[in-house]
C-alpha cells in the first residue's frame, strides 16, 4: 500500500494505492462528504486476494485533499468527477474498474457517460440516477409538501425523522455514528466499534472537518451533462442496492437498471446505506469483482 497526493488542476488529493501496479485496477469513488478510507479495509483486501489492484482516494473538500472556498469557487458534480480523472491520470490508467458509493455513484455514472474509455466496468452502490436531485426531494419532505409525482421516492419517514430530531446536534463523532445506526436499518447487525473506528480516524486525519459540507451545495452548479441519457453507457454495469436503504429506497436502484442498457441490478438482503455489518464488505468487493470479470480484466 502505498499513498500519494496527486493534482487536479490546482488541487491536490489524498490517493492510496494497494495491490501490484500491474494488476487491473479498481477506482472506488466515495459518497458526498465522504473520505476514501470509508471504503472498509476488508472490501479493499478482498479485491487485492482477488487479484486486483485498488485505489481510494478524498474527494476535495474532505481528509486530507484540498479545501475549496466555494463562495469563490463553487463547484459541481462534473468538477468531482474531473478530479477522479486526474486520478486515473496521475496512476498512469487509461481506464479502470470504477465502483462509487451513494454520490460516488452518481460520479461514476458521470465517467461511464461522459468518459466512457475511461469506464472498464462500473459497479453502482446504493445510489440513484444521475438527473436525480435529491435536494429539492428532501426539503419538500421534511416540509411535508406532497412528493413531486414524477420524482423519486423521497427518504423514509424514519430518516427523516432521524433529520429532524438532529437538525441541532452539534457535529461530532456521536451525530455521526448515530447517523450510521440508522443508514444501517435493523436487518443486519451493525458493527459500531468498526464504524465509531473509521469516523475518529476520518475526523483525526481531516485538514478541515467542517469543509466536508460544502457537498451539499453541488447542486448549485448543474449543467445539462447531468441529463445525458444513461442509455449511451457501455460499461458493464451492476447495480447494488440493499432492500432497507433509508436514503435511496429500492426504487432509485430500478429506475437505474431500467435507464442502463443490460445492467444487472444485484439486491442485497437487509443492506442499509452503509457497508458495517459484517461479511459485508468481502460481499460487495466480490460483486465488484464479477463485474469487472465480465471483461476482459
Amino acid at each position: 500500500m502505498t499513498e500519494t497526493f496527486v493534482s487536479s488542476g490546482p488541487l491536490r488529493l489524498w490517493t492510496e494505492r494497494t495491490g501490484h501496479p500491474d494488476r487491473p485496477a479498481v477506482l472506488l469513488i466515495a459518497g458526498a462528504s465522504a473520505q476514501g478510507i470509508v471504503y472498509p479495509d476488508a472490501l479493499v483486501d478482498r479485491l487485492v486476494s482477488r487479484g486486483m489492484q485498488v485505489i481510494r482516494y478524498d474527494h476535495r473538500d474532505t481528509g486530507r485533499s484540498s479545501i475549496i472556498d466555494v463562495d469563490r469557487h463553487p463547484y459541481g458534480l462534473s468538477d468531482l468527477a474531473t478530479d477522479a480523472l486526474a486520478v486515473l491520470d496521475a496512476y498512469g490508467l487509461p481506464s479502470a474498474h470504477v465502483a462509487g458509493a451513494s454520490m460516488g455513484g452518481v460520479i461514476a455514472q458521470w465517467l461511464a457517460v461522459h468518459a466512457p474509455a475511461r469506464v472498464r466496468s462500473l459497479t453502482l452502490l446504493s445510489t440513484t440516477v444521475m438527473s436525480h436531485d435529491p435536494g429539492p426531494v428532501l426539503r419538500r419532505a421534511m416540509a411535508g409538501e406532497p412528493a413531486d409525482p414524477d420524482d423519486l421516492p423521497p427518504p423514509t419517514p424514519r430518516f427523516l425523522r432521524h433529520l429532524a430530531g438532529t437538525a441541532d446536534t452539534a457535529p461530532g463523532v456521536e451525530a455521526d455514528l448515530a447517523g450510521f445506526r440508522v443508514m444501517n436499518g435493523d436487518v443486519r447487525p451493525f458493527d459500531e466499534p468498526a464504524a465509531e473506528a473509521i469516523l475518529r480516524r476520518c475526523r483525526a486525519r481531516a485538514t478541515d472537518p467542517s469543509a466536508a459540507a460544502h457537498h451539499g451545495l453541488i447542486g448549485r452548479k448543474k449543467g445539462p451533462d447531468l441529463y445525458t441519457p444513461l442509455s449511451t453507457i457501455t460499461a458493464p454495469t451492476t447495480i447494488v442496492h440493499g432492500d432497507q436503504d433509508p436514503l435511496f429506497t429500492l426504487a432509485h436502484a430500478e429506475a437505474l437498471a431500467a435507464a442502463i442498457p443490460d445492467a444487472h441490478l444485484h439486491i442485497v438482503e437487509g443492506m442499509g446505506h452503509v457497508y458495517f455489518s459484517p461479511g459485508l464488505p468481502e460481499q460487495l468487493a466480490d460483486l465488484i469483482w464479477m463485474t469487472a470479470g465480465a471483461t476482459a480484466m
